[in-house]
């Protein structure tokens, strides 16, 4: 396994609609060696989530995991998934605002609205369809992963551009708001 360049804001690739995978695609070895690549370079930058896209793949493919993770230490867990080609489908209006962060907009958090309830209709990484229901964190998480899959990040998201803060500020200023 390795671990994969990350693309910065500003790179296009974050700006594309990422590729539909075929079944076919997705069971290539090299498709799933990218899948391993993905956790492992999740994994590396202390990140929740990854899609394909950040790792200049313009593919829907995206990975996701919580687990005693230092970004977000108070957050729960939610397991290792591989989600392909997901659809996404708000349960209701019922939103929530919280931080963000994103390996690509590297050093900076923001307060981003997210549904709190949401369908995800998905293939797994062996072409497995799912079909569940994610309900906050975890609903956030899969959302931010999707809008990257569709060209978008955080930060077209937020409503207000004046929680947008570095780090070091955030963990000064906001932290306990």
């Amino acid at each position: 396994m390795s671990i994969l360049k990350v693309s910065r804001l500003g790179h296009p690739v974050l700006r594309r609609v990422a590729q539909p995978m075929s079944l076919e695609e997705l069971r290539a070895p090299s498709t799933q060696k990218l899948i391993d690549d993905m956790i492992e370079t999740m994994k590396e930058y202390d990140g929740v989530g990854l899609a394909a896209d950040q790792v200049h793949e313009s593919r829907q493919i995206a990975v996701l995991e919580v687990a005693d993770n230092p970004r977000y230490p108070d957050k729960p867990k939610v397991p290792l998934s591989v989600l392909v080609n997901p659809r996404v489908t708000p349960l209701s209006e019922d939103m929530e605002e919280d931080w963000e962060g994103c390996l690509s907009v590297p050093d900076l958090r923001g307060r981003v609205p997210r549904y709190k309830n949401i369908r995800v209709q998905t293939l797994d990484r062996d072409g497995k369809e799912l079909d569940f229901v994610a309900t906050d964190f975890h609903a956030r998480v899969i959302q931010h992963e999707w809008d990257h899959l569709n060209g978008k990040v955080y930060l077209d998201r937020m409503r207000d551009l004046s929680t947008l803060t570095f780090l070091q500020e955030f963990s000064r200023y906001w932290l306990n708001v």
